[in-house]
């Protein structure tokens, strides 16, 4: 049964697409260290139970405790005592029944007996909703150093179908068990114990293979200098290799310190990401409380083919896992009023409303189960509000928040860029004085710059002048004096050869050759004012780097790519190398203040990068009369930081639009909260509204499809980015005509616009 605040949960959750985690791919997980009454089993279900019930009120999914929790891990001898396992049983019973009104799959620790009372099994008891759903033994028992678990316990690695005493019945011990929850799509909870992930090849590797999406280990793992690190090690390992959630929880206050010491360490990884973990040494409860990304595990192990051939080269060994446990964790239960504690006509109970993909394909599985089943069952109940998610969610998912983790992922983008075009120039000749030349346009704007600084070090690895570097600015109709200017002092003050080449007359002739009215004197500023500019600029370098024996090298930037904000063909979108085309526009200024802070230029060249940084983004194409805001790129498709959030997720996660926008909702609903990258300044931090998300991600989808036949046709440039790349050879292959429309459905049916 559930409390009239349950009940207000769920009924917001069905009217608000965004208002539960549940229906965005996401679980919510608790690994949980307490307090433990050695040998006192009474005292630790009572313990458990306080603790399972706020986590029930934080809308917990998982809860997972440490190794033999209900008793003690440092019984010794005592765990051999019928008292004690007496004791034990009751206590899982106590749990058991106290489940049926509580939310989270618990995964808690107990010792149990063999059928015929001849051995003992160090046991995780997996329970839910008055209902026993696994019991899995620890299978390597370590008896070593000062580990001496064989002397109580049986191994549980053959223990398959073997049964253990519970509650006057036989239970069967489920080693390979792996739990499906239903309702809550890509999750599927495999258990071991402690020394289980220590061995080389843990139960959970092959359990991850076999489909288990999230690993509970319940650990004792006594404390030395160095362990926990261990742990982590290990943990990461298994998450990022099993491209699975990791749960762990340890030991600590309350267990013998006759030989040993406990730090009741928690934490969760995600593929290989720490989503969180608690204080160590604590003094009473501790939990870490997480959203763990099914959606993601789900992505990456479908991306990553070998997952699947790994599991057809184990296939044998995987045989053991068939036998499934099924579950629901929002119901349906067989109690009649589980909307409502009270005795009254539930006429107002809040109907089982399904919103969203996740909802409805939940419960198209569940008519299936039905139908193939005979039983009519119940509608899948609506998932509660959950409020925001709880782990980190950058809002440039391009740009790392930790200062240093930035720095590094600066340090080696700027050094693959430099590197891919060292290699090139040395393959055609530019590895010499006199050699084949790097020829560039410059603006004056980010991009551009960049991708100029980028040459400079190239040189100077290749032990050349930079004066070899040929670098045009060409004004055009829309050219401001702050950006032209800009750009002639960044070109002397790196020592390259300058040259300013005015494209005006040119264009003006090309306008009235085509009949264009701007050629006859009218202001008219279409595309194909536009695009004569940006077309004319790198006509003039294809030219010049045949003139002068060099290559032009390609300053646009991932984010355009996506956009198809370039002019095709002879424009931006060509060149003979394009350095900064895994780079997106976001990362771009945070690369350029790691090459101002790393001093890699003199003063002189930092302080005009420094004026580059506070220019706005503009093509400069269209000119402004007095009085008039300068053209702007991002007032005509939207900011970047939208932008670069959906390609990110797009591109590396493969999320749909819905989902992407609820993160999107989530990172950047309140500029109040989270941090925000080094160097960020205050002015530029702003939040967007739910309205202004759906928008822009409709415009960002429209463009993204719209627009392949660009990316279809790129050059050459290095991919940077774990987050991925659009080059046709690399990350991104898309047909050029294939069609929007599922995705523009789904932001119009699933994203919420108020």
């Amino acid at each position: 049964m559930t409390s009239a605040t349950d009940t207000a949960g769920h009924a917001a959750a069905a009217t608000d697409p965004h208002a539960s985690i549940y229906d965005h791919g996401f679980v919510r997980v608790a690994a949980v260290t307490l307090p433990v009454a050695l040998a006192d089993p009474a005292a630790n279900a009572e313990r458990h139970l306080e603790v399972l019930r706020d986590l029930h009120d934080q809308q917990v999914g998982i809860a997972v405790f440490p190794e033999l929790s209900l008793t003690g891990y440092s019984l010794d001898d005592l765990v051999l005592q019928e008292p004690l396992l007496d004791a034990a049983e009751q206590a899982v019973l106590t749990v058991l029944e106290a489940s049926e009104e509580l939310m989270p799959i618990i995964v808690l620790g107990a010792p149990l007996r063999a059928k015929d009372r001849s051995r003992v099994f160090n046991c995780a008891v997996v329970i839910h909703r008055g209902q026993i759903l696994g019991i899995a033994p620890k299978q390597n028992l370590p008896t070593y150093r000062e580990f001496y678990e064989r002397r109580w316990f049986a191994p549980g690695d053959d223990a398959a179908g073997e049964e253990v005493i519970l509650g006057g019945q036989f239970a069967q011990l489920t080693p390979h068990g792996i739990i499906q929850v239903e309702d809550v799509p890509g999750l599927s909870l495999f258990v071991e114990v402690c020394e289980d992930m220590w061995v080389p090849v843990p139960p959970s590797a092959e359990a991850a293979l076999a489909g288990a999406t999230v690993i509970a280990n319940l650990s004792g793992s006594p404390i030395t200098i160095g362990r926990a690190e261990d742990r982590k090690l290990m943990a990461r390992s298994a998450s990022a290799r099993g491209q699975a959630a990791y749960i762990y929880a340890a030991a600590g206050e309350g267990e013998s310190t006759t030989d040993l010491a406990w730090d009741g360490q928690t934490f969760v990884y995600e593929c290989g990401d720490l989503l969180g973990e608690s204080e160590r040494f604590p003094t009473g409860v501790r939990s870490t409380i997480v959203d763990v990304d099914l959606d993601r595990i789900v992505v990456e192990r479908r991306r990553q083919n070998t997952f699947d051939d790994n599991r057809r080269t184990h296939a044998a060994s995987l045989e053991k896992f068939d036998g499934w446990e099924e579950t629901t964790l929002f119901g349906p239960w067989d109690a009649p009023d589980c909307w409502d504690d009270s005795d009254e006509d539930d006429e107002e109970a809040p109907e089982p409303i399904l919103l969203g993909g996740r909802r409805r394909a939940a419960q198209a599985r569940h008519d299936a189960r039905s139908a193939a089943t005979g039983a009519e069952l119940p509608a899948l109940r609506t998932p509660p509000a959950t409020g925001p998610l709880r782990r980190h969610h950058d809002r440039f998912p391009f740009v790392p928040d930790d200062p240093a983790r930035l720095a590094q992922d600066c340090y080696e983008a700027y050094n693959i860029q430099v590197a891919g075009l060292v290699r090139r120039l040395k393959q055609i000749g530019g590895d010499m004085p006199g050699g084949t030349r790097p020829v560039i346009g410059v603006s004056g704007g980010l991009d551009s710059t960049h991708a100029l600084i980028v040459c400079a070090r190239a040189m100077d690895l290749l032990g050349r002048d930079r004066s070899e570097i040929l670098a045009y600015t060409m004004p055009g109709f829309a050219t401001t004096e702050h950006t032209r200017s800009n750009a002639e002092l960044l070109s002397r003050a790196i020592g390259a050869s300058f040259e300013t080449i005015d494209i005006r007359p040119a264009s003006t002739q090309m306008l009235k050759d085509m009949g264009h009215p701007f050629g006859e004197g009218e202001p008219v500023y279409d595309v194909t004012f536009e695009n004569v500019q940006a077309g004319m600029r790198y006509d003039y370098l294809f030219r010049l780097a045949n003139h002068h024996g060099g290559i032009v090298v390609g300053t646009g930037d991932l984010s355009e790519l996506a956009l198809g904000w370039c002019t095709y063909g002879v424009g931006d979108h060509m060149s003979h190398y394009g350095v900064n085309a895994g780079v997106p526009k976001t990362l771009i200024q945070h690369l350029i203040r790691w090459v101002i802070s790393e001093g890699i230029f003199d003063a002189a060249t930092a302080e005009v990068l420094r004026a580059v940084l506070d220019t706005e983004i503009s093509p400069e194409l269209i000119p402004t009369a007095p009085g008039q805001k300068a053209q702007s790129t991002e007032d005509s498709i939207g900011p970047y930081a939208l932008h670069d959030f959906a390609l990110y997720h797009l591109l590396r996660r493969g999320y749909g639009p819905g989902k992407i926008a609820y993160l999107a909702h989530q990172a950047w609903g309140d500029a109040e909260a989270g941090e925000w990258p080094a160097g960020y300044s205050e002015e530029d931090r702003r939040a967007y509204s739910r309205e202004e998300i759906k928008h822009w991600l409709t415009v960002f989808t429209r463009r993204f499809f719209n627009n392949q036949f660009k990316r279809s046709a790129l050059p050459n440039a290095p991919k940077v980015l774990a987050g991925g790349s659009l080059s046709p050879r690399g990350d991104w292959r898309m047909p050029s005509d294939a069609a929007s429309t599922a995705w523009l459905a789904e932001i119009e049916r699933d994203v919420p616009g108020d």
